[in-house]
């Protein structure tokens, strides 16, 4: 089983430099690739220099994630692709669990590793941590990260497991089934494609899986980070892009209309702590959704009839309301 680990690189030589040696020394059997998103610094020249083994695929444009990706994956033949930030580094044997897994289980088509926080080890990283889920309403979570509540690592979540979404930091997934699925959406440009892929992947009949014995440590927010507005903007357009396009037929405008309400309150809240700039960046991206709803609405697949996508019916009453804030203590209601 063949592995192309493709980092996708937009102007970021120093990262590079700080993490691609971890990637080469963990990587004997993959075959590694830098995927450029037409950087215009000299980080392509940097890699060339000094890792000549390293496979470089140029992009016409900086299609940010979702369109980097899908430029870039076209050109593989390996039978796994990992999408691996610039931002990682990766651990000791890392890939050979994951290559289990896909040789145990047909049916899984997508994998996430153990994500832990690179400026603090001891502690699982925002984007991941041990695995995603979403609620009723379309807002992701993680085990081991609740909003902005992350929980030490004490092993409470080294167990494999069947998930709902996999991060975008390292994301594991067969060829086949990121060729059956056409990629990535790249209307979203970034910020949840990833889940939107793991949750057409999922009306397909496709696991995505948690891999604990595999570990990365990653920086985060290195692209873009959580205080900027147009973060805020790709979140909540692109959370409302995918629950149109994923939702059963009878549940799309119902949860559609309340989620917009949701997103009414939490710009109300950007308000009240003075981010004039996020209640913007939500208004935007609600009058972004609406100029694009008939082009979503038409990429609405047959297959969306599972009506079990979620784990819980809301992770914000959870939170906020009965102040349950690590995974192990929510609760369905």
């Amino acid at each position: 089983m063949n592995i192309a680990v493709v980092i996708l690189n937009w102007n970021g030589k120093e990262l590079l430099k700080q993490f691609l040696p971890s990637v080469i020394a963990h990587s004997k059997y993959a075959s590694i690739y830098l995927a450029d998103n037409a950087s215009t610094d000299d980080s392509i020249d940097f890699v060339t220099q000094n890792y000549p083994s390293i496979k470089i695929i140029r992009n016409t444009e900086n299609g940010g994630y979702a369109r980097g990706y899908n430029e870039a994956l076209q050109h593989l033949d390996e039978d796994i692709f990992c999408l691996l930030n610039s931002d990682v580094e990766v651990t000791a044997n890392w890939l050979d669990p994951i290559v289990s897994r896909f040789q145990v289980d047909k049916n899984v088509a997508i994998i996430q590793p153990k994500i832990l926080d690179f400026k603090k080890k001891t502690h699982f990283e925002y984007a991941g941590a041990a695995g995603g889920y979403i609620d009723k309403y379309g807002y992701p979570f993680c085990r081991g990260r609740i909003f902005h509540t992350i929980e030490k690592d004490e092993q409470q979540y080294d167990q494999a497991c069947e998930l709902f979404w996999a991060s975008g930091a390292c994301f594991f997934i067969r060829k086949q089934v990121f060729t059956e699925l056409n990629g990535f959406d790249e209307d979203f440009f970034a910020h949840q494609e990833e889940i939107d892929l793991c949750w057409r992947a999922f009306n397909k009949s496709y696991k995505s899986y948690f891999e604990p014995s595999s570990v990365i440590y990653h920086v985060g927010g290195a692209t873009l980070s959580t205080n900027n507005p147009k973060k805020t903007y790709l979140n909540f357009r692109n959370s409302l892009f995918m629950l149109l396009k994923n939702l059963p037929k009878r549940k799309v405008f119902p949860i559609i209309f309340v989620r917009m309400l949701l997103d009414g309150v939490a710009g109300i809240q950007f308000l009240i702590k003075l981010k004039p700039a996020h209640f913007v960046a939500i208004m935007r991206a609600h009058l972004s959704f609406y100029s694009k709803f008939r082009i979503m609405k038409s990429k609405r697949s047959t297959s969306n009839k599972n009506q079990n996508y979620y784990m819980l019916k809301s992770i914000v009453t959870n939170y906020y309301v009965y102040r349950r804030k690590v995974f192990r203590l929510l609760i369905t209601q």
